[in-house]
Formats: C-alpha cells, structure tokens, sequence
C-alpha cells in the first residue's frame, strides 16, 4: 500500500488538502461570515516546485537504512504549524530543512543517532507531530553545527504494557492520539488528554512541551498523568521509578517535562490511565457580558466542582464560530466520571451560574447541536480551517496565557487593548464588528482556583507576502503587555524559539544559570535541540 504522507506545509494529510473548487467555495463562505479576504484564493507552492539547500551531511552507512533525505522528508520536518511556519510552507520558503530525517525503530537508534551526532557535530532536533506553534522543531540552529538532523520518533508508537491494579501504561514516546488511545480501549481505559493537536502529537511530545489537555479543571496538563519517563541523553539513559509519588529531591520527570528535547530524547513513560467515562452531563450557560461569566467560574472552580470542560467563550468568539449571534458570552460545560452520576455536580454548577446572571437552555443542554456543540465541531477543526485562511489572504493567530484572578480583569483589558494597537499598525485595519473590520476575541481554556487561563484569538487582513512581517508585529505586541503584566508568555505551547525573548525575561536568572548546568552535563556537545530554552554559554 502506498505511504499515506503528510502534506508538507499546513496542517493534515496531503488527500486532506481539497481540491481548487472546494476550497474556492470554504474560501468563499468563509470570506462572507468573517467580511475578511481580498476576494481571491491561492494555492499553495507545490513540492515539486520547491528548492532545497543541498544537504550538508548525509547518514553514515550504518544509519542509511532508517534514514530519509527526499524533499518530502525534508520539507515536511523544517517547519512546526505556528502561523509563520504554515504561511513560509504556503510559499515554498524552507530556509532551514533538516539535511536529513531519522526514522528510529527501537530505542538503541535513538542512541546510534545521538553518538553519530556528537561526534559529527551535527545538532539533533527530536520531532514528534511536528504539531510546534512555536518554533520548537525546526532545524534553525547556527553555523556552529556541520548540519542538522531531524529524529522522527513516530514509528515508536505501541503501548509495550498495562497495569490494572495501579491504572497505568507503559507506552512509547511516538504514539499518537488516536493510536495510543486506540490501544488503551482494548483495555477499557483512557489516557483522557485530548490537546487540539490530539489527532497528530505524540505522548513524548506532549511530555516534552508540558502540554495540556482541552478539558479545563483537575489532570489537564501532562505532568499530572506521568508516573516515570525514559530518555536517552549523550551522556546516557535517564529513566525514573514508578512511583505515585516521592519527596527525593527535585523529580527527575519534572525536570524533563518541558525540556523540548534539549536535555534528552524521551523514549517512553508510564502514564496514569482510568476506565471510560460511562456517565457524563453538558449544558450552555449564556451570560450577558464575558465579566460576568468570568466571575461565575471563579467560584464554580473554587467550590471544587472540577468540571471536566468549563470554556469561558466571549461574545465574539460565539458569533465567530456560529456558536452564538455575539449577543452573550458563552460557557461550555461538563462533567463527566466513570465510577458516579454527575447530575448533583452539573445542578450545582448550574446554580452558581444562574446566581451571577447566567441562563442555560434546557432544551439544548447536553445535545450534539447545541451552541457549546458548535463552538467544540469549530475548535476541532481550527487547525485545517487555518490553511484556508492562509490561501485566501487573512491572518489567523492566537496567544494564550495564564494569570491570577485578582489580576484578570486588567490582564485582559491590557493584552485587548496592546492586540488591537498592534492589528491597526500592522495591518491598517480597526478591530471591530462589521465587514472588513479585524476581529479580536477571547476564551478561558482552563480555570484553577486561583486564576484562568485566557486564550486570545486574531482575525485580520494579511498583505500577500508580508504576512510574517505582520504576524511578528502583532506577536510583539501581546507579548510585551503579557510579561508587563505579570502573566506567563504561555500556558500550553510551551516555547521554543518564538517565545524565548518573552520566557528570558520571565525566568529568573539563577534558573537559567542552572539549566544551562544541566543541558552541558546530559549533553556535552549541545547537539540537542540547540537555541531552545538556553543558549550554549
């Protein structure tokens, strides 16, 4: 059977990516419900027309049979799907393509790989989905470097054991998703982490970027499922106890979680597993004003309820998504469990929300075509939706963040005010409501009992070839007024190389100092990932 490919650019498989007349009339429909586009679609450079660098090294012997330097291979692991890497795809632009891309089948590749590299010095850029909105995969890493290689570790993709008694799994770090999850339901249990990459990231990519899952409140972020990780390192195997927990000094799991493949390459981890949910409960919550709403899940949080969805979305973002007519912010709730009723929760949350303004239709809650049903089908397929907004002339970006709730309301009135700023400089367009105008909109992806984090969204006009010139302006905007205002420069997108300027500033020094300690020690020749986290002193 023949491979089915990725598309090299954007989002997806190459059969996803629809024909001119199909995209033509999304693009179409689309132009009508945002009043943006410039009327015309384009198509995207195709591979054949692409011109690479030539390589600068190539696989030793001994590597050449799990290893790949055709264009598709290479175009398909120089860029993650930030918006400025699907609009440099879109036109062909690959300015730093791996020489070529690894594909190990068992973890002693991953160690042959590594000892070629260090002793070549050629930088090692570990890839999972390739799912990075920010920088994290692409090969850019300097002249210091004889070239760069991409270690593709999908094919390390099979849950190798299952516990029962302690509802754990071991399971290598190439999995994705659906595969993972797939694999788990033949024992009548999940993983329950569904991040908006879901169909393509993988287990050791979302450990190593310390990913979150779209469900709002309780185990979200990865972290709260891992139970030991393995990796390998230059300096050799780095593999932890299974252990529910342990007070032995800084964990070496955490220490992982969030390291982007700077300080190993994650093979595999045992993750917490739990039966299928068997009982669940949805229902909208319409508020008059996105304040209001916010107010209500503060306490709904803070009472313990740990619903399993609580999306805060603005009246904007409703409208956008054909959840709502941009009359009321919207709140998408659930609850769900394996083991009880959840209907004494929903009731209750229900309560509190009707005790700050907020009113639910009854007749909706819990259906498939419900407002919060329409708000989930459109989150789901954002990702694809965006490479149509990228053919027909609109930029499409988010930023998210994380702050406390006493800081909130001037957080969001800051970032709002610095991203509107930001769009009229760089596109010439006012945010507003009516056709032709940018739209800026927001949403609570996750809620503690201490703060939310708030998840903002652009829509505007992008100039044909400048986009990225537009994209970094915007992005520079938000950035500053998040890290003035105290927030974090990410909540779940970890950073890479976009967010590191914002992230240098937010970490304190020492901890750089230290984390460079521990990057020369794991890995001498700092061939890992090089130009994430921290710089080579």
């Amino acid at each position: 059977m023949a491979e089915r490919r990725h598309k090299h650019w954007g989002w997806g498989f190459e059969d996803q990516q629809p024909p001119p007349p199909e995209l033509a009339a999304t693009a179409s429909g689309l132009a009508r419900h945002l009043g943006l586009g410039d009327g015309g679609v384009r198509q995207p450079v195709p591979l054949p027309q692409v011109k690479l660098a030539s390589p600068r090294v190539t696989a030793p012997a001994a590597l050449a049979p799990i290893c790949r330097d055709d264009d598709h291979a290479r175009t398909s692991h120089a860029l993650g799907k930030s918006y400025a890497d699907v609009v440099n795809g879109f036109y062909g632009r690959f300015e730093h393509p791996p020489d070529f891309v690894a594909y190990p089948r068992h973890e002693r590749d991953v160690e042959a790989v590594l000892a070629w590299a260090g002793g070549q010095a050629v930088a090692v850029v570990p890839f999972g989905g390739g799912t990075s909105v920010v920088g994290g995969v692409e090969p850019d890493v300097g002249d210091a470097y004889n070239g760069a290689v991409s270690l593709d570790l999908r094919a390390l993709d099979r849950v190798l054991e299952v516990d029962p008694v302690s509802r754990a799994a071991r399971i290598q770090a190439g999995a994705t998703g659906p595969g993972l999850e797939a694999q788990l339901a033949e024992h009548g249990l999940t993983l329950r982490h569904y991040p908006q990459s879901f169909e393509y990231s993988t287990l050791g990519g979302w450990v190593a970027t310390r990913a979150a899952g779209h469900f709002a409140t309780g185990w979200t972020h990865i972290e709260d499922f891992l139970e030991s990780a393995r990796a390998v390192t230059p300096a050799g195997l780095w593999t932890s106890r299974r252990l529910p927990g342990s007070g032995a000094g800084v964990s070496p799991d955490r220490l992982l979680v969030g390291s982007e493949g700077t300080l190993g390459c994650i093979t595999e981890a045992w993750v917490r597993v739990r039966p299928r949910p068997t009982h669940r409960a949805s229902a909208t919550v319409r508020f008059p004003s996105f304040a209001t709403g916010a107010d209500a899940v503060r306490i709904l949080v803070q009472a313990g309820l740990q619903p399993s969805n609580c999306r805060l979305i603005d009246a904007q973002e409703a409208r956008l998504t054909f959840a709502g007519d941009g009359s009321a912010a919207l709140l998408v709730l659930a609850f769900e469990s394996h083991d009880h009723p959840v209907d004494a929760l929903m009731a209750r949350a229900v309560a509190v929300c009707a005790g700050h303004g907020g009113s639910v239709d009854a007749e909706s809650a819990g259906s498939a075509d419900d407002a919060g049903g329409a708000w989930r089908s459109a989150f789901l397929q954002a990702p694809y939706l965006r490479d149509v907004l990228v053919a027909m002339g609109v930029l499409s970006e988010t930023f998210e963040t994380a702050t406390t709730w006493e800081r909130f309301p001037a957080l969001h009135s800051a970032v709002t005010a610095a991203a509107a700023r930001g769009i009229e400089e760089a596109t010439g367009t006012p945010v507003g409501e009516g056709p032709g105008s940018a739209h800026l909109s927001c949403r609570f992806t996750h809620v503690y009992p201490d703060g939310p984090a708030l998840y903002f969204t652009v829509l505007a006009p992008a100039r044909r070839g400048e986009e990225v010139a537009q994209w970094a302006h915007i992005k520079r905007a938000v950035s500053d007024a998040l890290i003035e205002a105290g927030a974090t420069i990410t909540h779940h997108h970890a950073v890479g190389r976009e967010h590191r300027p914002w992230y240098d500033r937010q970490r304190p020094e020492p901890f750089a100092a230290a984390l460079q300690a521990a990057k020369a020690a794991l890995d001498p020749q700092w061939i890992l990932n090089p130009g994430v986290l921290v710089d080579r002193p």
